[in-house]
């Protein structure tokens, strides 16, 4: 039995009991060994002679246990002593990401899409290694104080094989796929459905299926349509709510294939949320009637001549199914047997609807019919639109095949008007030249020339300026001459940098990237895969036109070694302008800081983004009281530096000491001045 102040393993200190859950009690321990506290979950006492579950238990621990990524709680150690079963795992200061929601009601869409992305994350990890999780939810997913996200509780996880992999579990019903429903078997795809699920909840405060009991709840699973969560958020882009649809998908052939797949578009939808990308297999057009062609025909006609035997040779993948087929059926012939009456009702209903669906087939399909309808309507509107390209370039209404006058020209999603006007000439500064050469050349059918941009401090082949400049309109066929970065200069600047930041990497911390010149968006995208968190972005005068809507400035430099899940504020250029900024400054002491205590000596440093130093003293009074007017940029950073001594433990039974030495820490903080009228 676990009790306060206990040691296990000989190494960790039982502090206090911080959760509970089905099979395990959670509780926070310090690790003497390593001086850093850790979770420790311990397999309840009424399970722990039961070989079933400590087997089960311990399985949870061989799944993570070599899996080490930002956002996938680390298991650290297992054992067991004296009948007690434990798991020492990563201590994450913070609140689940159901307690999170319920606490906001639903969050914004750029907050639940960027969570969305680090638990995705965690799980392309964990797929990868062949880990399946089954039971993604809210519940299981932590939030960290500074922001960042981890997946934790692999309970039922299990490692994936090539064989089918099948398991009763039906997890938390409400996020569960159909497939686990059904107690069929479950891989990549179902973890996939079940973020979908989380992500619904993330964006409308509410789960889309609910019921008395949870066989009602799966039913509406395998059943029901998913509704769409614009339904009770309507600032739901499209883009992230196709991403949500087709994650929850019934079928998992049509859902996403990968983590990796799901990753692209929720990135995507960050830089585009209102651009309609996201690839739907439509059910009804998938089923559609076609003619078949003579080759397939004569395809069939050669099949119904081979034997069963021999077709399953010629395919191995009907083999295949037809193995699973089998296997499924006596599974489920023989859990059905076992299932209580709740259950029994559940497949009852999946027979009964299966016999619909057959009735349902023999009749005449509407689909068919509205089908033929539209084609016939397409091939009308296709043949009226050749007749009036056709009769415009011969003049009979009203066209011209001379210079003089508009002509219509295709370009990209919208259509520009060449002659006279021109095309008005789209900003692509901040992007890279191929990018700049799709848009210009592809969409807008210019002609581009390269030239090299040697000052700029912008990453190689940065787009930094182009001649003429966005916004100028030029005829089709004009030649744009884009500007790009050699990166000499931003090499050099790495360079500088390295040694920094395999330090930082060697003490566990993070580097910040470079986020000048690109959009708001993309530095969101480029914080979150750092594991940084993107603060307030405050738009701003910047001198320098070419980042003209793009970041111009960052509360920390590029390059700096800081905690994971720092924040990073960010300044959006407006262009060039004369605005000032004043801060009435209360500088409270660096208690976040590891090991401060008061009336340590602490060097503070005051910088705004633009490199002014406006305080540079030592003190150990707070908080720092200041006023500063005439400041020229609108966010700066508090820099804290001081030297602490690490706390001092004795080993009870060999009388040695650990600890005592001393150290220099370093704190950062930003800050968000005021615009001066």
């Amino acid at each position: 039995m676990i009790k306060i102040g206990m040691v296990i393993g000989d190494r960790y200190e039982v502090l206090e009991k911080i959760g509970t859950g089905g099979m395990s009690d959670v509780y926070k321990a310090k690790d003497h060994k390593l001086n850093r506290l850790v979770a420790v979950k311990v397999l309840k006492q009424e399970f722990s002679e039961n070989e079933n579950f400590v087997s089960k238990f311990r399985v949870e621990a061989q799944s993570t246990a070599g899996l080490m990524h930002p956002n996938i709680v680390n298991v650290y150690d297992v054992g067991d002593e004296d009948g007690i079963n434990y798991i020492v795992m990563e201590l994450v200061d913070g609140i689940t990401l159901k307690k999170y929601i319920e606490k906001k009601v639903r969050l914004s869409v750029k907050e639940a899409v960027s969570i969305a992305i680090q638990v995705a994350m965690g799980l392309e990890a964990a797929h990868n290694n062949n880990i399946i999780h089954r039971d993604i939810k809210p519940q299981n997913i932590m939030i960290s104080k500074e922001g960042k996200v981890k997946v934790t509780d692999f309970g039922i996880a299990k490692a994936a094989t090539s064989n089918t992999i099948t398991s009763n579990v039906m997890g938390s019903v409400h996020y569960t796929s159909p497939e686990q429903a059904r107690g069929g078997y479950s891989d990549a795809k179902s973890d996939i459905y079940s973020l979908g699920i989380t992500l619904f909840e993330m964006l409308t405060g509410r789960v889309p299926f609910n019921g008395d009991t949870t066989v009602a709840i799966a039913i509406k699973h395998i059943q029901e349509e998913l509704p769409s969560p614009t339904e009770f958020n309507d600032e739901i882009p499209i883009s992230v709510e196709k991403i949500v649809l087709k994650c929850c998908q019934k079928s998992p052939d049509r859902r996403y294939q990968n983590a990796a797949e799901l990753i692209s578009d929720l990135k995507r939808s960050l830089i585009t949320p209102d651009k309609d990308f996201v690839s739907l297999v439509d059910p009804d057009e998938e089923g559609a009637t076609r003619v078949a062609s003579e080759e397939e025909m004569e395809n069939v006609r050669d099949s119904d001549r081979l034997s069963d035997t021999e077709q399953m040779r010629l395919n191995p993948d009907a083999a295949k199914d037809r193995e699973r087929s089998d296997y499924d059926r006596d599974k489920k012939k023989s859990a059905r047997r076992e299932y209580d009456e709740e259950e029994d009702d559940l497949y009852e209903y999946d027979n009964n609807r299966d016999r619909r669906r057959t009735r349902q087939s023999n009749t005449p399909s509407r689909i068919e019919k509205m089908t033929i309808i539209m084609a016939i309507v397409s091939a009308v509107l296709v043949g009226f639109i050749v007749i009036l390209l056709l009769g415009r370039s011969m003049g009979l209404f009203g066209g011209s095949d001379s210079s003089e006058g508009e002509t219509p020209v295709l370009s990209g999603d919208e259509i520009s008007v060449s002659g006279d006007d021109g095309i008005q000439i789209p900003d692509v500064v901040g992007k890279t030249y191929a990018e700049a050469v799709s848009i210009l050349h592809d969409d807008k059918g210019f002609k581009v020339e390269k030239a090299e941009d040697t000052a700029n401090t912008a990453a190689k082949d940065t787009v930094v300026s182009i001649s003429p400049k966005a916004g100028e309109r030029a005829e089709s066929g004009a030649t744009i001459t884009v500007y790009v970065s050699n990166g000499a200069n931003a090499a050099s600047a790495a360079a500088t940098t390295a040694t920094t930041v395999e330090t930082a990497k060697s003490d566990g911390q993070v580097t910040v990237p470079n986020l000048i010149g690109l959009s708001s968006e993309e530095a969101v995208i480029t914080l979150v895969e750092a594991g940084l968190t993107a603060g307030s972005i405050v738009e701003t005068s910047h001198e320098d036109t070419n980042l003209t809507g793009l970041i111009c400035a960052q509360s920390i430099a590029f390059g700096t070694p800081v905690s994971e899940g720092t924040i990073i504020n960010m300044e959006l250029s407006t262009g060039p302008a004369s605005v000032t900024y004043s801060y009435n400054a209360s500088i409270d002491a660096p208690s976040e800081g590891e090991n401060y205590t008061p009336g340590l000596s602490v060097k503070v440093t005051l910088v705004t983004s633009d490199g002014t130093t406006l305080l540079s003293t030592t003190t150990t009074d707070f908080p720092l009281q200041g006023t500063y007017k005439g400041i020229t940029a609108p966010t700066g950073t508090i820099t804290f530096v001081y030297t602490a001594t690490t706390p001092t433990t004795t080993d009870p039974e060999t009388g040695e000491t650990t600890g005592g030495e001393s150290h220099e820490y370093t704190v950062t903080r930003a800050v968000t001045f005021t615009q001066e009228s």
